[in-house]
């Protein structure tokens, strides 16, 4: 079942950043996800957002996702993420083809 990666992160120091960012696809290629959105300016459509920066991916299951954020290759980059941002990243799990209207 397909999982959504979503990183809501607030970037304080965008140097720090920039060399996760630099190196981001390059690692996030080896793996088996799409980069669906990264998006610094999202439209609020409902409630306050208070972060800078909106990251949305997508892998075929929650192993592949694992395998990319606790790969050493990753890992290695991450301290940049720390050094230069906070953030929340969350796995949401698919609908797996069947839709709930009661959860919507």
């Amino acid at each position: 079942m397909a999982v959504y990666g979503v990183a809501h992160i607030t970037i304080h120091d965008r140097t720090a950043y920039d060399r996760y960012s630099a190196a981001f696809m390059e690692v996030f290629s080896r793996f088996k996800g799409t980069l669906l959105a990264v998006d610094e300016t999202p439209e609020v459509i409902e409630g306050d957002w208070t972060a800078t920066r909106l990251v949305m991916m997508s892998f075929p299951d929650a192993a592949a996702f694992h395998d990319w954020f606790d790969s050493p290759e990753y890992q290695a980059i991450a301290g940049h993420r720390h050094a230069g941002s906070t953030g929340v990243v969350l796995l949401a799990r698919g609908l797996g083809g069947q839709a709930d209207a009661a959860g919507s």
